[in-house]
């Protein structure tokens, strides 16, 4: 149309019925990352450590991946990292805590290719190796999940590692900072999301597990 070549404009008006549900938001409980952090890795695995490391660096800061991925030593400023978003180009600064500094200070004399802050493997290894790590933690609560092929639906139940992939950690440290009472705006500086309406989905999770928690009063 731009360019202003003929254009059948039925589109414009098309409205498919199709059916949808809302994607569920995979995280972390505290006390699955105290099962993933204490976790046991056997010794021909080796290699999990280091993704655990990653992961979890991503729980506690709300880093994407590719952040993460990115991460250089020289974007450690003591207290803090200072990082521009891959995918937005936000520039953030993100006050580092007690397990994500303890996690940069384990690699700062590790000599890593192009000067990373981090031993990132690739984004599919790193998805195959955090499932992996999950079923060995024993991450294995049984999460359904519905969804629609056309208007055909299909429920999905699987065990709660294998849903998890790098997004997992940015979702963990979301929902878990609202859970323990941070506000919003202040969340949103660190993760760089520009409006409430992409919060809201973590939001409606800290209510529900408000309202669940209520009910432990009916014992005393």
């Amino acid at each position: 149309m731009r360019k202003g070549y003929p254009v059948k404009l039925d589109f414009q008006t098309f409205k498919p019925k199709l059916k949808t549900t809302q994607k569920k938001v995979i995280f972390l409980t505290p006390d699955e990352l105290t099962k993933i952090r204490e976790c046991q890795i056997p010794s021909d695995k080796q290699y999990l450590e280091r993704v655990r490391d990653v992961f979890l660096f991503c729980c506690f800061t709300g880093l994407r991946y590719s952040d993460a991925h990115n991460l250089k030593k020289s974007d450690v400023k003591g207290d803090h990292i200072e990082v521009t978003t891959i995918k937005t180009t936000d520039s953030l600064i993100i006050e580092l805590n007690k397990t994500s500094r303890a996690i940069l200070e384990k690699y700062k004399d590790v000599d890593l290719e192009e000067n990373k802050a981090l031993p990132v493997v690739t984004n599919q290894r790193m998805n195959d190796y955090v499932k992996e790590l999950g079923e060995l933690a024993g991450i294995d609560e049984q999460i359904r999940e519905t969804y629609y092929k056309g208007n055909e639906r299909i429920d999905e139940v699987r065990p709660k590692y294998m849903k998890l992939a790098t997004h997992t950690g940015r979702r963990t440290f979301i929902v878990n900072a609202f859970s323990l009472g941070i506000p919003a705006n202040v969340v949103m500086k660190w993760t760089g999301h520009s409006d409430y309406k992409a919060m809201k989905p973590y939001i409606d999770i800290v209510d529900e597990i408000k309202a669940q928690s209520m009910s432990k009063f009916d014992a005393l």
